[in-house]
């Protein structure tokens, strides 16, 4: 090859190759665009743990997207009350919200299934039947009837009965009683006399100074004590068998999620898991010392009464009935869950509930 033929040869290799990096660059660019999402959330700033989880997913999706897809959190009443995420997302005033499903059993009880129900799963086993059971695809085919796709995003575990001024030793100690609840577990306690009231978390602590409210639960000790519960109520009750284990949810408007690119979803999707994993260990972390302190205030612990379990399971069964004769949706996600729960406790009483029993009687003998 002559030295005329060698660089006419290079310069069209050479601009093959700038034509062949021309077209890709669009290509990555397309692949990943640049997108700017608002979160709001039915929570406030000051609770690290349960705000917290919109926080680990934001910067997950940041992390994952090389910082082209960001999603920026606003605390409840930054952009809408808490207790109005959902609406927000579903008519497009921002693209997701990190809340509980269950806030909006006033539009549908189904809600509720998505959060908890009294009596339903602990964490355990809502983690497993949202991945692996049917949780995520049935409550998925509901939320689009509200313009919403939902994901996992976060779990208190187990939560506290609640904050009383007074001492529930049988269940007619319930009548009359005003108490902040959330989700179908109103209903359960309005059957055994009691008033329900649906507050925001931030305006619980008012509501208990002034009377308004006569007892609250929220979720459990941690947040609990950094709300200040213990200066305005004395008794402190436990469980609270109407969360067993609580899921919080990231819902996005649906026509947003399908318009992500594949990849971003997957980023979504993932970051969300790991805030629903790490909300669940930042409770088991935090709870413990925030008992001991709130017991060194001079609150009183009480366990519900077996007599006062029994009847409010009863009642809770009762108001499934009575849903289901009505809602298709909630007798068909219900149902699914029961059949699940069936199976999964008669394993955890095998395995996890043998196991954490013997650990906790070394606990209290001062063996561990």
């Amino acid at each position: 090859m002559d030295r005329r033929q060698f660089f006419k040869k290079t310069a069209v290799t050479g601009a093959g190759a700038l034509a062949a990096g021309a077209l890709a660059a669009p290509a990555i660019a397309q692949s990943n665009p640049k997108i700017s999402w608002r979160l709001t959330s039915s929570f406030p700033k000051s609770l690290d743990t349960i705000y917290g989880g919109a926080d680990d997913l934001v910067k997950h999706v940041a992390a994952a997207t090389d910082g082209n897809f960001t999603i920026q959190p606003f605390a409840a009443g930054e952009i809408v009350p808490g207790l109005q995420a959902l609406d927000a997302v579903t008519n497009g005033t921002v693209e997701m919200a990190h809340t509980c499903s269950y806030y909006f059993v006033g539009k549908d009880p189904t809600f509720a299934i998505g959060s908890a129900i009294p009596f339903g799963l602990n964490a355990r086993l809502t983690n497993a039947w949202f991945y692996q059971g049917n949780g995520n695809t049935l409550m998925n085919e509901f939320f689009a009837k509200h313009n919403v796709y939902g994901l996992l995003a976060g779990n208190t575990g187990a939560q506290m009965g609640g904050w009383f001024r007074k001492e529930i030793n049988t269940v007619d100690d319930f009548k009359g009683v005003k108490m902040r609840i959330a989700g179908i577990a109103g209903r359960v306690l309005e059957k055994l006399g009691a008033v329900p009231q649906q507050i925001a978390g931030g305006d619980i602590y008012p509501a208990l100074e002034k009377g308004t409210i006569d007892a609250a639960e929220w979720i459990g000790p941690y947040d609990d004590y950094k709300l200040g519960f213990f200066k305005v109520a004395k008794y402190y009750y436990y469980p609270a068998f109407w969360e067993g284990g609580l899921a919080i949810h990231s819902l996005v408007n649906l026509e947003k999620w399908n318009s992500l690119p594949k990849a971003y979803q997957a980023a979504l999707t993932d970051a969300c898991a790991f805030a629903n994993t790490n909300m669940m260990a930042k409770y088991d972390l935090k709870n413990p010392t925030a008992i001991k302190q709130i017991v060194a205030q001079g609150t009183t612990l009480r366990p519900f009464s077996q007599e006062i379990l029994e009847a409010c399971f009863n009642a809770s069964m009762e108001v499934y009935k009575e849903i289901s004769a009505t809602n298709a949706d909630f007798k068909k996600i219900y149902e699914d869950q029961v059949a699940f729960k069936k199976e999964g406790y008669l394993w955890m009483q095998l395995s996890e509930y043998t196991f954490d029993t013997f650990m906790m009687i070394q606990q209290r003998n001062g063996k561990l």
